[in-house]
């Protein structure tokens, strides 16, 4: 029989099953920096998609036989093949003024992926410009 305190060849008798305990508490610890980290990168996807759809739908709206109207389905389009057309849902264009030049800017509100895919809606928002040719 075993008296506790006693020094064993692995270890002292109180400390057994300890291994265990750190290995579940920092491996849940480090889970949950891994999806932590994956969630970021899906929402900078998410953020970086956005704005280069909103980019090329304005630029294509700015060619000499396109309008506002197809500068924003272009946009939808493009958010919908890249990602879900749920995030294509609140796209709108207007023409602007930078630095005297008109512009086609085109501005997508779509909703933060928080939870994979799934976020409070209308928080980002993104915009895309393109000078309108003469």
């Amino acid at each position: 029989m075993r008296k506790a305190g006693v020094l064993h060849a692995h270890g002292r008798a109180e400390e057994r099953g300890s291994a265990v305990v750190d290995f579940v508490l920092v491996g849940g610890l480090l889970t949950l920096f891994f999806l932590a980290i994956i969630q970021l990168t899906l929402a900078l996807h998410v953020r970086n998609t956005l704005i280069d759809a909103a980019a090329s739908g304005a630029r294509y709206g700015t060619l000499a036989d396109r309008g506002s109207a197809d500068a924003r389905d272009r946009t939808a389009q493009l958010i919908g093949v890249a990602l879900n057309p749920d995030f294509a849902r609140d796209v709108t264009t207007s023409e602007t003024s930078f630095q005297g030049i008109r512009t086609l800017e085109v501005t997508v509100r779509a909703p933060l992926p928080v939870i994979g895919l799934i976020g409070p809606r209308g928080i980002l928002e993104v915009k895309g410009h393109a000078a309108i040719q003469p």
